[in-house]
Order: structure tokens, then C-alpha cells, then sequence
């Protein structure tokens, strides 16, 4: 295993050789014991080249084989310096920017980091929410003062999704985030997603928004009413779930700028991982992300 390390240049004297990369990755994938990715069940044949045969299915594979690594062209040894750049990054970096950064067409960039995005999405953060938990809900998009009168979508104000879109956010204290985008911040949209997100019995700290209205049935919901400029009542307070909130719009507005509905829950994704990493070191926070490389997203699917 790697050890710790705090820059690119130390990034590159871990893994100096593509070699060094594929070993890495199934050290982490398979810690010895190669398991083929179309039968587990079945024995499998070491072979030249990295390469093992999987004797059920007569089939060839390398530890790139169903991960987000699959039928790349691009050297793992670019794919580690994107992981690094991209996760260390806590606004993030755009796809121009990487393209230059690495040596690889705008295009690629862009497919490469929304694999990347894709193994963000890890399990260890989905877990159940207990103890104290903030929930609010943000809007997404929708500036509309920067334009031009004509140009102006009528009735945008306040919670209308004409061309915002909202997001659910659920903070356990000193924990974790869990946000998902919902289609709208109605009661019988939200309180399905908070319950099955947040155990029974667990302390709830909302705003005065009514869609919480029912939440003292299943927990112990405590209120603050922003309405009337009350931002702490006790120990309630949302103050903690508004601060990710603000890293999440400065990532988008100050370096994606813009993104579209179809990928929003991607982005919101990745910076969920960032705040959930955020005691982490860099090693840390790269292997995490490479431990949940399995799964491929393909170019079709991601532009469908």
C-alpha cells in the first residue's frame, strides 16, 4: 500500500510506471485473491500482460474489467493525476481545465470526470442518519437578475422550479451529508426521502418550512423560524447543512458555472464526497474513491 502523500510530485514518485498503477488498483480490488468479474464462483488463470482467464466463462479480463476503468484509452497514470487534482480540489475543476492540466482533448476531460463522479457516489456515505440531523432544501439554478428583460422567465420567485431545480439536504452532525435532488419540496415528496434516510427517534432540526409539518410523529423535530430572522432556537439550528449548501453553489457557480438538470445529482454527488472527506487525508480520500471504482458508466449512457 501507498503511503501518505501531499502533492502531485509525491503522486508521481508513488506510481512512476503504469505498472505501479494496475498494481495498485488490484491490491485494492482484489488484496490477492483475483475474482473474475463474470463468475465469482469460478477459478481463474494468472496469464501475460496483467491479463487472467476466467475458466467457467472461457473469458479474458484485467483488473479494469467492470470498473469505471474499462475500455479506457487513457493511461491510468493520468486517470490517478485527474482523481488527485479532482478531489483535492474543494471547488472542484472544469473539464478545460483538467484537459490542459493532463494532456487530453476537452471531451475526454469531461467523460473522465463524470466516471470519477460516478465512483464518488460511495456506499460508506449512504448510510442510515442518527443522533442530531440538519435538513433543508436549496434551489439549484435559476439566476435570473444578470438578464436582459426579454429574456426573463416570468414567476420565478420563491420555491417555483420553472428554471430551478431542488435539492434535499440531510447533515449529521460531525458526520455526514446525504443530498438528493426531488422534483419538488412538497411534503409528500420530502418526508418519504428524509425517512428513508434518517432512523426513527433521531433528533430533526428543520426550518419552519410546512413540509416538515408532520415530522414530530417519527422524530424529535425541533424548529427555527427564519421567516422571523430566528436562525437558532436552543440546539436548533440548520446551520451546519447551510454551510455545505455554500460550498456546493460557490463549486458550481464559481467553476462549473452552470449544469444541467440530467447531471445536477452528479455534481451534488461530488460535493457531497468532498464534505464527507473532509478529515481525510489525501491518500485517504484517493484510495476511497478508487476502493469504489467498480461499475462502469459508459459514454452512451452518460449523454442519453
Amino acid at each position: 500500500m501507498i503511503g501518505e502523500f501531499k502533492s502531485i510530485l509525491d503522486l508521481v514518485k508513488a506510481f512512476p510506471t503504469e505498472q505501479d498503477c494496475i498494481s495498485h488498483l488490484e491490491k485494492l480490488r482484489w488484496n490477492g485473491n483475483v475474482v473474475s468479474p463474470f463468475d465469482e464462483t469460478s477459478k481463474v488463470y494468472f496469464c501475460a500482460n496483467n491479463r487472467y482467464k476466467c475458466k467457467n466463462t472461457g473469458k479474458y479480463f484485467n483488473v479494469k474489467v467492470g470498473t469505471i476503468f474499462e475500455d479506457t484509452k487513457v493511461p491510468l497514470i493520468k486517470w490517478f493525476m485527474a482523481l488527485y487534482i479532482f478531489s483535492s480540489h474543494k471547488k472542484g475543476i472544469s473539464s478545460h481545465q483538467l484537459a490542459r492540466d493532463i494532456d487530453v482533448t476537452q471531451k475526454t476531460a469531461w467523460f473522465l470526470l463524470h466516471r470519477l463522479r460516478y465512483a464518488f457516489d460511495h456506499p460508506d456515505f449512504k448510510k442510515a442518519l442518527a443522533n442530531t440531523v440538519e435538513i433543508d432544501e436549496t434551489y439549484i439554478g435559476g439566476d435570473e437578475k444578470n438578464k436582459h428583460k426579454s429574456k426573463k422567465t416570468k414567476g420565478t420567485q420563491g420555491r417555483s422550479t420553472k428554471t430551478k431545480k431542488p435539492v434535499l439536504g440531510m447533515l449529521e452532525r460531525g458526520e455526514y451529508v446525504i443530498a438528493n435532488v426531488v422534483p419538488n419540496t412538497k411534503m409528500a415528496t420530502l418526508q418519504p426521502v428524509i425517512k428513508a434516510n434518517v432512523k426513527c427517534n433521531t433528533k430533526v432540526m428543520t426550518d419552519e418550512w410546512k413540509a416538515y409539518n408532520s415530522l414530530h410523529k417519527t422524530y424529535e423535530h425541533k424548529r427555527v423560524n427564519h421567516g422571523a430572522k430566528q436562525f437558532v432556537n436552543g440546539m436548533a439550528h440548520t446551520n451546519g447543512v447551510e454551510n455545505f449548501w455554500s460550498h456546493l453553489k460557490r463549486g458550481i457557480d464559481g467553476i462549473y458555472h452552470w449544469v444541467s438538470v440530467g447531471h445536477l445529482q452528479s455534481y451534488v454527488d461530488e460535493f457531497s464526497y468532498r464534505y464527507n472527506t473532509r478529515n481525510y487525508t489525501t491518500s485517504q480520500r484517493f484510495n476511497v474513491v478508487l476502493e469504489n471504482m467498480t461499475g462502469r458508466l459508459t459514454y452512451k449512457e452518460l449523454i442519453s
